[in-house]
């Protein structure tokens, strides 16, 4: 399973209880259409601390690195030093 595969299928089931249809793209910000509030970056956080095997610091909390699942993927990938998939 891809990043990307992995982050969808755990908003959808975390948030979104099941429902895909909200998260139309890996562009559409979570904060923005209110599929995640500030407790549910706390949540996102750890998830993907466990899952990517990666610590969050406080400075890194901005939108521009876990407000979608592109932007969250990416800056997975940056955490862990994988070159970013040509788009």
């Amino acid at each position: 399973m891809s990043i990307e595969e992995s982050i969808r299928q755990h908003i959808i089931d975390n948030f979104l209880l099941g429902e895909s249809s909200r998260l139309a793209s890996d562009r559409v910000s979570f904060l923005d259409t209110g599929i995640i509030d500030s407790t549910g970056v706390l949540e996102l956080v750890m998830f993907v601390e466990e899952t990517f095997g990666i610590k969050i610091e406080d400075d890194e909390l901005l939108p521009e690195n876990l407000d979608s699942v592109e932007n969250l993927a990416d800056f997975i990938r940056r955490k862990q030093g994988v070159q970013q998939p040509t788009k």
